[in-house]
């Protein structure tokens, strides 16, 4: 049986970072618009006739040109409906221009070569806020939610659309602002707080919850100059500590600092044991690895030097006894439901 021995003890760690960093101002944040359309132009690649909706609006199309067309004549395999979708960035301007990702919805085999239609696209609220037209891209990008040449049924058009309408979002008039912290905790808030009004020397800034933050401009700084100084602010910031496992490829991403409570657990012939006490000596024949990690070579022991043991820790101990990622999960699993393991464990 492999037998792992780990020494317990404690960590806390804190950060130091800028506050535009852990935080973001509440109302300024981006917008998802979206529309429907055709794209057209492609090379007997488009939707077949089995898709009604698009023949319908080959239709509806035509006869805003004023020509009369019944869907069921039209045999066009050049044409493909799809759904476009895009994301508004905070203050937009009118004749900004962005990109736009473009899905086919139908049957359609490609969308290489085509041209989509000029498309409204709309806000949560109904509301026409930008247009998009263009050349679509296949191939050869690197955008968010975009597709590749493996799927050739998402492209891509760049700076494809067009604002139209704004959302307005007046920051220079207001004399309070709110934070938001991307991870709750009232004692970042607090550290937030203490952190802007020290800078300030006065109070400007009141935690209100354990995420949210209350800040009071200035009598002599626009808001805009304000809210400037206070994201460049330095603050100690304590991250909350998380496990991600990606089940699939295996890999796992974990802080070096956190800490395994006491705990005995056995997982096939592996059995791991968590004690509060000082680490036995070297025992005979065995093989240091490093400063901080030991394997004993006969009863397959691991054992750990003072302030090494954590998550990090146990994941590399277990590699070196040739643990497959399927156990190592499976072991840091069963860790977090004993209560061993206090950071939250993310499963992917």
């Amino acid at each position: 049986m492999r037998y792992i021995l780990l020494l317990l003890f404690s960590l806390s760690s804190l950060w130091a970072t800028k506050i535009t960093d852990v935080s973001s101002i509440v109302g300024v944040r981006e917008n998802q618009i979206i529309g429907y359309s055709l794209v057209v132009g492609l090379k007997k690649t488009g939707d077949g006739t089995t898709s009604k909706f698009t023949l319908q609006s080959i239709s509806n199309m035509l006869k805003a040109m004023n020509i009369d067309m019944n869907p069921i004549d039209i045999k066009s395999k050049n044409v493909a409906a799809v759904v476009v979708t895009a994301t508004m960035k905070p203050f937009a301007r009118q004749g900004d221009q962005f990109d736009v990702v473009v899905s086919s919805i139908g049957d359609a085999k490609s969308l290489e070569g085509g041209t989509l239609l000029m498309t409204p696209l709309k806000g949560v609220d109904g509301k026409i806020y930008a247009l998009a037209q263009g050349s679509i891209s296949i191939g050869g990008r690197n955008q968010r939610g975009a597709g590749s040449e493996s799927h050739p049924t998402t492209g891509v058009v760049f700076n494809g659309g067009l604002i139209e309408r704004e959302i307005n979002i007046d920051l220079f008039h207001q004399e309070y602002a709110m934070l938001s912290l991307k991870e709750s905790g009232f004692k970042n808030a607090v550290a937030v707080q203490k952190a802007i009004n020290s800078y300030y020397n006065t109070q400007v800034a009141v935690a209100m919850d354990s995420r949210s933050i209350k800040l009071k401009r200035p009598k002599n700084r626009s808001m805009i100059e304000f809210l400037a100084e206070v994201q460049e602010i330095d603050m100690d910031y304590q991250p909350k500590n998380k496990i991600i496992i990606n089940e699939r490829t295996g890999t796992i991403v974990a802080g070096v600092d956190i800490p395994l409570k006491p705990v005995v657990l056995t997982h096939g012939d592996i059995t791991i044991k968590i004690v509060e006490e000082k680490i036995p000596s070297k025992p005979e024949g065995s093989m240091e690895v490093d400063k901080n990690l030991v394997i004993g070579m006969n009863e397959n022991e691991i054992y750990t030097r003072e302030g090494t043991t954590t998550v990090a820790n146990l994941v590399r101990s277990l590699q070196k006894l040739g643990a497959s990622p399927k156990d190592i999960i499976a072991i840091l699993e069963a860790m977090k439901s004993a209560g061993s393991i206090s950071a939250e464990l993310k499963v992917m």
